[in-house]
C-alpha cells in the first residue's frame, strides 16, 4: 500500500472516515466522519476560529447553504461555473475531458473543448473505464440545482462556496462595524459542487467544508498594521517568476514584500497568518509552499493571488488555500445585479472643493410618463455622461428596452461644492480554506510507522508500530485511562481519574479491553498523546504511570493533582519529564 491507502486504510479501522452510504452500495464524492474524524476536524476548525474570529477579530456569520439564483448570477456561479465534460459513447461514464489528455499537455484545463475534441482524437484516448470511444466535449454547470417553494418554484441553487453570503450581507456588515475599514467577516460552512468524477477520496467532494474570510480593506492603503510580526516568517514561496524558471525560493515574507513578489502589505499578511495556521494544526512546514497564480491563470479582477499547496505522496502537490485580493469585482457585481449601491463611506482627513458633474432628473415629469419605471430610468439618466445627454435624442436601457427621453426631464450642469468625504467600493482580500483537504493533509503528515521492541510494554518479539503523531491541540483524544486489568478495584480509581480530567475540559477515553501492550498500539494508532496507567501500586501508594507517545517514554506521578499535569502537557508546553519520576 502507499502512504495514501494506508492513511485510508486507518482512517476506516479507527473511526476517521467513512465512504457514505455504504449500506446501499455507496457513491463517489461523499464520506462520513466517524467519532474521532469528526472530532479532529473540530479542533481543526476551531484553531480557524481562534485566530480569525478571537484574534483577528472577524466575527462568525451563518447565511443559507440554498441561494436563490440572482444571487449565483451576479457572482457569475450560473453562467462561468463549468468543466468540460466527456463522456463514453460505450459505457455511459463521464470524465472531465481536460484530466484525459493532462498526460499529453501541460495546462490541459486552459484549452477550450474544441482544443480538447481535436487532442482526444488525434492520440486516440480512449475511455478509462471500458476503452469506448469519447463523446465531445460540452461545458457542465458544477452547482446542484433546486426548487425553492411547491410546484415549479423559484429557482435555486446548493451554494458552491460559502463567500457569497458574506459579500450579500455586505451592508450589513459595514453598519455592524461602524463602516470602519478594515472590518471582515468569516464563515465555516458546507458548500456543494457536482463534480464530474471525483476519484481522489477526501480531496476533491462534491459535499465539502469551507472555511472563509471576506476583509473589507481600503482600494488605497492596504497597508498592514501588524506586519511586522510575520515580516521575519520564512516561507517556501512558488512566484511566477519561479514557476517559470522551475525551482522554488525560500524567502521571508518581509523580503517577498521589498522585492515586489507579494503585490501589497495586507495580502502578504494574510499569507504568514495562514502559514501560522496550518502548522499549527500539524502540517509540516517542509511540505509546505505558497504559490502564486502565474498571469495566463490569474482571474481578470484578480490583483494577486497565493494557494497554500501541501506535498502529498499520491497527489503530489495539492491546493489546500487561496488566498487573493479581488479588488472590488464581488461588490461591483452583485451591486449591478441587485441594483443597490455596495459602498461605504470614507471621511477625507481634509474637507476638498470638487468640480463635478450632477444629473437631475424631475421626479415630477418622470413619475407620469413611466409609472414604475421612473426609479429605474432616472437611475439610467445619473449615469450618462454630458455627451450623450447634449444628443439630440437622449436614450436609456431599462430592462433591455432602449427608451427615449424627453429633454424637459432632466438637468445637468457642473457644480463646484465642498465635500468632506466620498462612497468608495471597498476591494476584498479572501483566504478561502479547504477543511477536508487540510483534514487530509493532517492525517497523512502525522502518519508514522516504525519498527519497535514491544517487550518493555508487556508484549514479545518486534513490531511495526503505527503513530499518528498528532499535534496536542488537535488530537482527538488526549488522554486514554488504562486500568492494568479488568479488576473492580482498579477500576474504581481509573473511573475516578476519566471524571477529573473530563471535568478539567480533556478528552479522554476509558480502555481495559485486552493486554495493555496492545492498548497502548491502539492510542498509538489513532494519534492520543498520553496514556494513564492504573495499577496495583496506585493502590499502595497513589501513583499511576504516564506514557507518552512519540517516545514511549513512562514517568511515575501522584493521581492528586494529575489533571493539572496533564493539562499543562496539553496546553501549556511542559516538559514530559518533569511531570514526574521517570521508569
Amino acid at each position: 500500500m502507499d502512504r495514501y491507502e494506508q492513511v485510508i486504510e486507518l482512517a476506516k479501522r479507527r473511526g476517521f472516515l467513512w465512504n457514505s452510504f455504504e449500506l446501499y452500495g455507496g457513491t463517489a464524492g461523499f464520506y462520513d466522519y466517524g467519532p474521532l474524524g469528526s472530532t479532529l476536524k473540530r479542533r481543526i476548525e476551531q484553531i480557524w476560529r481562534d485566530l480569525y474570529v478571537i484574534h483577528e477579530g472577524y466575527m462568525e456569520i451563518e447565511t443559507p447553504t440554498v441561494g436563490i439564483e440572482d444571487v449565483f448570477v451576479a457572482s457569475g456561479h450560473v453562467g462561468g461555473f463549468s468543466d468540460p465534460l466527456c463522456e463514453c459513447t460505450k459505457c455511459g461514464e463521464a470524465f472531465r475531458a481536460d484530466h484525459l489528455v493532462s498526460h499529453i499537455l501541460e495546462g490541459a484545463d486552459a484549452l477550450s473543448n474544441l482544443e480538447l475534441d481535436r487532442l482526444i482524437r488525434e492520440h486516440m484516448v480512449k475511455c478509462p473505464e471500458c476503452k469506448g470511444d469519447l463523446g465531445e466535449a460540452y461545458e457542465f454547470n458544477l452547482m446542484f440545482k433546486t426548487l425553492i417553494g411547491p410546484g415549479t418554484g423559484r429557482q435555486g441553487y446548493m451554494r458552491p462556496e460559502t463567500a457569497q453570503g458574506m459579500f450579500v450581507d455586505f451592508l450589513r456588515l459595514a453598519r455592524f462595524y461602524r463602516e470602519k475599514l478594515p472590518f471582515g467577516a468569516t464563515q465555516i460552512g458546507k458548500s456543494y459542487r457536482n463534480e464530474i468524477s471525483p476519484r481522489q477520496g477526501v480531496i476533491r467532494l462534491r459535499e465539502f467544508t469551507q472555511a472563509e474570510a471576506e476583509i473589507f480593506i481600503d482600494p488605497v492603503d492596504k497597508s498592514h498594521p501588524n506586519i511586522k510580526r510575520f515580516a521575519d516568517t520564512e516561507l517556501n514561496l512558488y512566484s511566477d517568476a519561479a514557476q517559470e524558471r522551475g525551482s522554488m525560493d525560500k524567502m521571508t515574507l518581509g523580503q517577498a514584500l521589498e522585492q515586489g513578489i507579494i503585490a501589497h502589505e495586507f495580502l502578504a499578511y494574510q499569507i504568514g497568518l495562514t502559514n501560522l495556521f496550518l502548522t499549527r494544526v500539524g502540517i509540516a512546514s517542509d511540505r509546505l509552499r505558497f504559490r502564486q497564480h502565474k498571469k495566463d491563470e490569474m482571474a481578470h479582477y484578480a490583483m494577486d493571488c497565493w494557494d497554500a499547496e501541501v506535498g502529498t505522496d499520491r497527489f503530489g502537490w495539492v491546493e489546500i488555500v487561496g488566498i487573493a485580493d479581488r479588488t472590488n469585482y464581488d461588490l461591483s457585481a452583485h451591486a449591478a445585479v441587485s441594483k443597490t449601491e455596495l459602498t461605504i463611506y470614507r471621511e477625507y482627513p481634509e474637507p476638498k472643493m470638487v468640480t463635478r458633474f450632477v444629473v437631475k432628473p424631475d421626479m415630477g415629469k418622470l413619475g407620469p410618463l413611466f409609472k414604475g419605471k421612473a426609479k429605474m430610468v432616472a437611475e439610467a439618466l445619473k449615469a450618462l455622461t454630458r455627451e450623450e445627454l447634449e444628443k439630440e435624442e437622449i436614450k436609456v436601457r431599462v430592462d433591455a428596452e432602449e427608451i427615449i427621453i424627453p429633454k424637459d426631464v432632466v438637468e445637468f450642469a457642473e457644480e463646484t461644492v465642498k465635500v468632506s468625504g466620498e462612497n468608495i467600493v471597498p476591494h476584498v482580500v479572501e483566504p478561502s480554506f479547504g477543511i477536508d483537504r487540510i483534514f487530509y493533509a493532517v492525517m497523512e503528515h502525522s502518519f508514522d510507522e516504525e519498527a519497535v521492541s514491544s517487550a518493555e510494554e508487556g508484549e514479545e518479539g518486534e513490531e511495526n508500530r503505527i503513530v499518528m503523531r498528532f499535534r496536542n491541540e488537535v488530537a482527538p483524544v488526549q488522554v486514554a485511562i488504562l486500568p492494568l486489568l479488568t479488576r473492580e478495584e482498579l477500576i474504581g480509581p481509573a473511573k475516578d481519574i476519566e471524571s477529573r480530567l473530563r471535568e478539567r475540559g480533556l478528552l479522554v477515553s476509558y480502555d481495559d479491553s485486552g493486554t495493555i501492550g496492545r492498548r497502548y498500539r491502539r492510542n498509538d494508532e489513532i494519534g492520543t498523546p498520553y496514556c494513564v496507567t492504573i495499577d496495583y501500586d496506585t493502590l499502595k501508594d497513589m501513583t499511576v504511570t504516564i506514557r507518552e507517545r512519540d517516545g514511549m517514554k513512562q514517568v511515575r506521578t501522584p493521581v492528586e493533582g494529575i489533571e493539572e499535569v496533564l493539562y499543562g502537557l496539553m496546553y501549556r508546553g511542559r516538559e514530559f519529564q518533569s511531570a514526574g519520576r521517570a521508569l
